[in-house]
């Protein structure tokens, strides 16, 4: 099976700020846009910002204890090689981005080794950078 980019949308109230954040800091290439839209290359799958009048209620932060942390829910990302996970926490530490889960490596020395990392965009939407020792066990229990 050929696996092509996820396509995710997500709606934003302050587009430019958004915009500088997924462009400046994230490094994503920005694609197509519109006065209400832009849509970038999200580490080679496309993620669209919309401009919208966003509820408060629809942004409350729920999480899921996992490893001692607790995990944003919802929260979106992309799985990386291994030194671009680690060149990408090194880069946001440089930028300053506060993490909610600094990185740090899960199931050392086990199948499942991963390296994880969650952070805030903007408007408070949860984002996980991850990568995994052995990319063959990103399905493996």
């Amino acid at each position: 099976m050929t696996i092509n980019p996820f396509h995710l949308a997500i709606p934003v109230k302050n587009l430019e700020l958004m915009r500088k954040f997924y462009r400046d800091i994230l490094s994503c290439p920005e694609g197509r846009s519109t006065d209400i839209w832009v849509d970038f290359n999200f580490f080679g799958h496309q993620l669209v910002i919309h401009k919208a009048d966003i509820s408060e209620d629809i942004k409350k932060r729920l999480t899921n204890p996992v490893d001692g942390h607790h995990v944003p829910v919802p929260h979106f990302g992309v799985v990386l090689d291994w030194q671009d996970w680690e060149n990408l926490a090194l880069d946001l530490r440089k930028k300053e981005i506060h993490f909610v889960i600094e990185p740090y490596v899960r199931f050392k020395g086990e199948i499942g080794e991963q390296g994880t990392m969650f952070f805030l965009d903007p408007e408070g939407n949860a984002l996980e950078f991850k990568a995994f020792k052995d990319i063959k066990n990103l399905f493996e229990k």
